[in-house]
């Protein structure tokens, strides 16, 4: 469990999904997920949050779900957080570019694509949905990197 083990208070609450890019572990502290690690923890958890945000995580691989709504809470900046909070306003099958970002938040794009590389719930807050100048892929830290952010994009319908 590697996210878990940078939290030394006391074990999340975690749940594993099985999906089209593998397994993905889902992580809940103070009923609000804070986490989305790649790969499988072992012994999950049942709590209401959790069982939800895996029947949600299940319906959009599945493709019923194109908007998520679950209590979110990840750790970060203040910056970070505001990049976040953009990057969940971007619809289902849409894209936006790390310069626009950076526009509406009077920042640089490179800053954007570091806050985007430490988004903590990959997949709920849609940080595939940003890609470079000119529709460039541009990076992706989870899963298997740029072949997982191309799936997600495929998944809704774009590339």
């Amino acid at each position: 469990m590697p996210y878990a083990s940078a939290w030394p208070a006391k074990p999340m609450a975690h749940r594993t999904v099985h999906g089209p890019l593998g397994a993905v572990t889902l992580f809940e502290e103070e009923g609000a997920l804070v986490a989305l690690e790649w790969g499988r923890a072992p012994v999950g958890s049942d709590t209401h949050v959790l069982i939800e945000a895996a029947r949600q995580m299940e319906a959009y691989f599945a493709g019923r779900l194109t908007a998520f709504d679950l209590p979110l809470a990840p750790k970060g900046t203040a910056f970070q957080k505001n990049v976040w909070a953009l990057m969940r306003r971007i619809p289902f099958g849409q894209t936006r570019s790390y310069g626009a970002l950076a526009a509406d938040l009077k920042s640089a794009p490179r800053a954007v694509g570091g806050a985007c590389g430490r988004n903590p719930i990959a997949i709920i807050v849609p940080c595939h949905r940003i890609v470079a100048a000119g529709g460039a892929l541009g990076g992706f830290s989870g899963g298997d990197g740029q072949e997982t952010k191309r799936w997600l994009l495929r998944h809704e319908g774009l590339t």
